[in-house]
C-alpha cells in the first residue's frame, strides 16, 4: 500500500502560482522530504475507499491520482484559476475530478455531500481557519473524515528549507503555522496523529480528525 506512490508526473505538472512547489517532489533529496507527506497521509487512510472526497488545495493536481484510487467520486477545489488546465492533464492519465476555483472558506457545495476532505499543505495558507473548519463540518457527512498534512513550525526546518530550495517560510506562512492544529481540534474530534520524522521534531503532522460537533465533546 505504502510502496509506490500514484502522482501526477512532473511533465504533467501545470504551475498554478508562486506557492505551487509540485516539482519538489521529484527533485533528490528534498522530493523523499516531500513525498513523505504523502505516505504520512496513506498511513491515516489505510484501506479505506470512499465514496465522494474532495481535495482542498489540490494545485498542480500531484497527489489526485492517488486520491483517485481511493473514492469512487473525486472533487478538488483551489484559489487559482487553472481547473480546466489541471483536469487536461488529469484525463491524460485517465484520472477524472471534478475542480473549480473557490476557497475552503466558502466551499460551493451542499451539507453533508462529502465522505473525505483531503488538506494536504494547503490548510496553512487560508486566511481564516474557523470559517474553513465550519464549512468543512458542513460538508462532510455526519460520519465523514477530515485529513490534514500540515508542516511543522521550526526555525531550523525553515533554514533547511532555505538552503535547499531558496524559498522563504516565514514570507509563504506568516505565523498561521502555530495555529493550525489548534483551530482544528477547536471543531474536530483528532481520531489519529502521526507526525514524520519524529513526534518531538515533526517536519510534518498529520491528522485524521472525525466531523463531530463541540457540544458532543463537552466544549459547549
Amino acid at each position: 500500500m505504502l510502496g509506490q506512490l500514484h502522482l501526477l508526473p512532473e511533465e504533467a505538472l501545470v504551475k498554478t502560482g508562486p506557492v505551487d512547489h509540485a516539482d519538489w517532489n521529484f527533485r533528490p533529496l528534498l522530493g523523499t522530504v516531500q513525498r513523505a507527506r504523502f505516505r504520512l497521509l496513506l498511513r491515516l487512510l489505510g484501506d479505506e475507499r470512499f465514496g465522494r472526497l474532495l481535495e482542498i488545495g489540490y494545485g498542480s493536481g500531484v497527489f489526485l491520482p492517488e486520491l483517485a484510487r481511493r473514492s469512487r467520486e473525486l472533487y478538488g477545489i483551489d484559489i487559482h484559476d487553472k481547473p480546466d488546465r489541471v483536469a487536461e492533464s488529469l484525463r491524460k492519465l485517465d484520472v477524472a475530478a471534478s475542480l473549480s476555483t473557490a476557497s475552503a472558506e466558502k466551499l460551493p457545495f451542499e451539507a453533508g455531500f462529502f465522505d473525505a476532505v483531503v488538506a494536504v499543505s494547503s490548510f496553512e495558507f487560508i486566511g481564516d481557519f474557523d470559517r474553513a473548519c465550519e464549512e468543512i463540518g458542513r460538508v462532510l457527512s455526519p460520519r465523514g473524515a477530515f485529513f490534514v498534512i500540515t508542516p511543522g513550525d521550526s526555525p531550523i526546518l525553515d533554514a533547511g528549507l532555505k538552503i535547499l530550495t531558496g524559498a522563504s517560510a516565514k514570507r509563504d506562512y506568516g505565523d498561521r503555522r502555530k495555529n493550525v492544529v489548534p483551530s482544528l481540534v477547536r471543531h474536530f474530534r483528532v481520531e489519529e496523529s502521526r507526525a514524520f520524522p519524529l513526534p518531538m521534531f515533526p517536519i510534518y503532522r498529520g491528522l485524521r480528525l472525525k466531523n463531530e460537533p463541540a457540544s458532543r465533546r463537552g466544549f459547549l
